[in-house]
């Protein structure tokens, strides 16, 4: 049975470490030249301050998906409590697959959709009024978050700037 909970990053990060590495090697942009290094001090101040969200998926113990964001406010609208996610992952053996209506798959959408309904939940049980999700372009989920009732509204390049 998978469960979802709140968490707190302090008590979960270790425990966690490997899963961000796993994350990073399927996802990370310029791999080869920029290594994994979070700065876990800014996490655990934010934390500290009431400004982390972290939602994880259990099954048996053992985190399959997980949620990480930051509750502030925004900084052109200092009135505007704001959700800014910074990460969010579910295992691949946990994925849907596109166009697939198996039962699995079909399990595998809930589970995502769960994990962003909670997280949803908790962002308006804080007061938050806007949240900003995202996604790599290598792994749509502009479906999940269409059906969560949220609108495309930026579109972000990147380009690895130096030798």
């Amino acid at each position: 049975m998978i469960t979802l909970q709140l968490e707190e990053f302090a008590r979960t990060y270790e425990e966690m470490k490997p899963l961000f590495e796993a994350h990073w090697r399927e996802v990370a942009l310029d791999r080869e030249r920029i290594a994994l290094d979070p700065d876990y001090g800014i996490y655990l101040a934010r934390e500290a301050m009431g400004e982390v969200l972290l939602v994880t998926a259990r099954e048996r113990g053992q985190v399959v998906a997980y949620f990480i964001g930051f509750v502030a406010p925004a900084l052109h609208y200092r009135t505007c409590l704001t959700l800014t996610q910074d990460i969010f992952w579910v295992a691949p053996a946990y994925r849907s697959r596109e166009g697939s209506d198996s039962l699995e798959d079909l399990e595998s959408h809930v589970l995502a959709r769960s994990l962003f309904e909670r997280v949803l939940a908790q962002a308006r049980f804080r007061g938050v009024k806007r949240v900003y999700l995202g996604f790599k372009a290598s792994l749509d989920a502009s479906v999940l978050f269409e059906e969560l009732g949220l609108v495309r509204t930026d579109i972000y390049y990147s380009r690895l700037l130096g030798d």
